[in-house]
């Protein structure tokens, strides 16, 4: 006879870890310079966050109180616009409209940084304290040691 299956139960194989770390697929951003896979990156959280261009030109306008238009945002998003690149208050802007993390993690990755979520830091915190405090044992031992376990 057929167990029936408890549809309130989880099942283990289905759990996937939290992604902490975010970033473009390398191919999606891929250019010869920063400038060209900026636009990269910016056209495909363009793309991918679920809203039209007049939507986040709409929003990214309310953010700085200022007109943003939808051909604006297509120049930050063309690699061929040289002439058109974003300020940092509108990229910003970009951040919050299309609440893409990705546009942040691009600018941090390149200087061996990342960018996660606040909620994680207590774990990255105690993470460094217990590397610490491998290195401060290894430190007392090694001393324990140069003395020959006289104290």
């Amino acid at each position: 006879m057929k167990r029936k299956t408890d549809s309130r139960q989880l099942s283990l194989l289905d759990w996937e870890p939290p992604v902490i770390v975010t970033g473009y697929d390398p191919m999606l951003v891929r250019g010869n310079t920063f400038e060209f896979r900026l636009c990269r990156g910016i056209s495909v959280s363009l793309e991918e966050c679920g809203k039209s261009r007049p939507e986040v030109a709409d929003i990214m306008s309310d953010i700085m109180g200022r007109p943003i238009s939808v051909n604006m945002l297509n120049a930050y998003a063309s690699g061929q616009r040289e002439d058109h690149q974003i300020s940092v208050p509108r990229f910003n802007a970009l951040i919050s409209a299309t609440g893409d993390r990705r546009l942040v993690e691009f600018l941090a990755e390149g200087h061996g940084w990342t960018v996660i979520e606040r909620r994680y830091l207590p774990m990255i915190e105690l993470a460094a304290v217990a590397e610490r405090k491998k290195e401060l044992t290894r430190m007392e031992m090694g001393l324990r040691r140069q003395m020959g376990g006289r104290f």
